[in-house]
């Protein structure tokens, strides 16, 4: 289970809509003073070289932050993006990637908490190091164990106020059930939470339920939902990617799906959206929907 990196994927399409998403929640629920706890349940490394052999493997942030980093006339949200990703570099040049863990610190006041979960060990560690570089003290914890049980014990938090990020890389084919299961857990231990759960759009029954069943979910407990998804090129694989002769298309789609999401949330994904496809686009099926319920 532990082949997956997300070194690989660094600045990718599929984080421009993650990050961007998460920047905006934690804008919005970093206003008022009572304090947050954020958990986040597939913390990866924290921090990735752009120019290191893992991003240079697959050079997907090349299709992803970098085709946003000079563009002109980005709506606020996106360029809020490009600055915080930019905030990390010294040089005008990205070269290293912020991944979640240190967006959030980054947006969090000192009376805040994070949770940070990981279960690679290579990546826990760096993760450790990482953060201990920060000096934050006990602001930033982190866990190394299976954050689909571990986020339980934090769920509700003392301030009465969290948001929940979840990000698995779905390469087990049981973690898109164990997402369901864990956002349908902390709702009921905690229904007033923001739980943002990101998942890939591929061919396979599983993924195309997950946003379907978060719905149901949401609907049943009568909160609100968001649900974002960003297509940057087709997922039709051709018979010559079956036979090896040409390369098979790395992930074609993502989505963001936001229960109890920030009431400004829409309209700013309503402008982020359109630019994104845009932008990012591979061929001509790219595009995006955005869809919302339960109020």
């Amino acid at each position: 289970m532990f082949s997956y990196r997300h070194a690989f994927h660094a600045g990718n399409h599929a984080d421009v809509l993650k990050h961007t998403t998460l920047i905006a929640i934690l804008q919005y629920l970093t206003q008022k003073d009572a304090a947050l706890a954020v958990l986040d349940t597939h913390a990866g490394a924290g921090l990735y070289r752009l120019d290191g052999d893992y991003a240079t493997t697959s050079a997907e942030s090349n299709e992803g932050i970098f085709r946003l980093e000079g563009a002109e006339n980005l709506c606020p949200l996106l360029q809020d993006y490009v600055d915080m990703v930019a905030a990390f570099n010294h040089s005008t040049t990205v070269k290293v990637y912020p991944g979640s863990p240190f967006i959030t610190q980054r947006l969090l006041r000192e009376h805040d908490k994070l949770k940070l979960f990981e279960l690679h060990p290579t990546d826990f560690r760096s993760l450790s190091g990482n953060i201990a570089q920060l000096k934050v003290g006990r602001q930033v914890q982190v866990l190394m164990e299976d954050s689909f049980d571990g986020v339980k014990k934090f769920l509700p938090p003392p301030s009465r106020r969290a948001l929940v990020l979840c990000d698995p890389s779905y390469e087990l084919k049981s973690d898109y059930g164990r997402v369901q299961d864990m956002v349908a857990d902390s709702l009921q231990r905690f229904p007033t939470g923001t739980y943002a759960v990101w998942y890939p759009i591929i061919p396979r029954q599983e993924a195309h339920d997950l946003p379907r069943r978060l719905k149901t979910l949401a609907n049943k407990a009568g909160k609100s939902w968001l649900n974002a998804e960003l297509t940057v090129k087709s997922s039709k694989i051709t018979a010559a990617m079956r036979q090896g002769e040409e390369k098979r298309p790395g992930l074609p789609a993502s989505g963001m799906f936001v229960i109890n999401p920030p009431y400004v949330l829409q309209d700013q994904l309503k402008q982020a959206l359109p630019q994104m496809a845009e932008l990012l686009q591979q061929d001509s099926n790219a595009g995006y929907t955005l869809e919302s319920g339960g109020h």
